[in-house]
This record gives C-alpha cells, structure tokens and sequence, in this order.
C-alpha cells in the first residue's frame, strides 16, 4: 500500500460512512477487548494541532463511576425536557439519547488543555484546536468501531462540571464527550433522530465562495 487506494476501497469507505450511527441502542453483550483495543489504536492515529496529543481518556466501569455518570445525564436531561416547548415535549420524552444503561464499554474523553506536547504549536493563536484535535481522533474511533459492527453514542446531555468532579480529573482537563460502546440492537442509515420524527438532514452540503 503506497497511498493509492481502489475504487472498491472508496466506494466502501463511503459505506462505511453512511453506516456509521449515533447508537443509543445497545445489546449488553460484552466487548471483546482485542476489537476495542483496535478502535483505540484508530484513535491514536489521529493528527492533533503540534503534535500535541491532548486526549485524555478515562474508562468508566466502576458502578459507583457509572451510577454517578447516569445520574448526572437524568439530572440534565430532565432538565433539557422542561425546557421545550409545549409541542416538542412529548417528542422529545420519547426520544432515547443514552444507551448509558445498556452499553458495556463507557469513555469519558477530555483535552488536556494545559499540555506541554506540542510546544503550543499551531495552538497558542487558536487553543481551541487542541479540542477539535480531540474529536477528529473521536471520529477515527467511531468509524474503526463501526468497522468492526460496534456502535458507539456520544452523550452530550451532562454537567460537564459534575462529571469532572464526580470523576476526579486534573482541573485543566476540558470535558469533550462521554463514549458509550457496544453492539448495536439493529443498524440503520437513517439517522435516529430523523426516524423518530426530531429533525432532518439538509438535502446537500451548501458550500458558499467568496
């Protein structure tokens, strides 16, 4: 391999792509570690702004991390539900946007924003790459695990203050997202939250030129 790929690597790739899935729907199957092991060398391979590295991963798998974890995502997401509108309230009731209970891998991820790697290249006029560094290598994670027919659900619902605590970070530890991994209960293209009545895609990418 020289850098040049087929058009049947690219045609899957890009299948690859559309299969990938928020999933909030997990089986409770355990995960074999080789293939999470895999996933986690994908997101090693990630580019990250000076070479920095800024990721932090933290597996969640005490009951007493994880029971803290979910009390935190009822806690906002009883939150988020008072605050929609009369309209929307029961469709968003309706809406599963954690497999927090049934998902057997969870990570919580952070950027290290005080990390010294790097030398603050590329970082010091916009430090806030070394976050979007973060998530790029995310993406790499999910796209590997999905490769492999696990799913991955990023929870966002979350006092990010709560959960540095409840999990006893470094104060300069940036929360970016809480990973839950774990084998599907079905797959589907369709985004859960376009099926379930939440919203749509646009129909293209609007790209403007100055």
């Amino acid at each position: 391999m020289t850098g040049q790929f087929s058009p049947q690597f690219r045609e899957e790739l890009a299948a690859l792509m559309r299969w990938r899935r928020d999933v909030r729907r997990f089986r409770t199957d355990p995960v074999p570690e080789d293939l999470l092991a895999r996933g986690l060398q994908a997101f090693a391979l990630a580019p990250s702004v000076g070479l920095s590295e800024p990721w932090r991963l933290l597996r969640v798998a005490s009951p007493e991390a994880r029971a803290a974890c979910l009390d935190n995502y009822r806690a906002c997401n009883a939150q988020a539900l008072a605050g929609q509108s009369d309209d929307r309230a029961a469709t968003y009731a309706r809406l599963k946007l954690s497999g927090m209970v049934e998902a057997p891998v969870h990570l919580a991820v952070f950027c290290d924003d005080a990390t010294p790697k790097g030398h603050g290249l590329g970082a010091a006029t916009m430090p806030e790459t070394r976050a979007y560094s973060v998530v790029g290598a995310i993406t790499h994670l999910w796209l590997a695990l999905r490769a492999e027919g696990l799913g991955l659900g990023w929870v966002s619902i979350l006092d990010r203050d709560r959960l540095a605590a409840d999990l006893d970070v470094p104060p300069n530890w940036r929360f970016i997202g809480y990973l839950c991994i774990g084998w599907p209960e079905e797959d589907d293209t369709v985004p859960e939250l376009e099926r379930a009545g939440w919203e749509t895609r646009a129909p293209a990418l609007h790209v403007e030129t100055r």
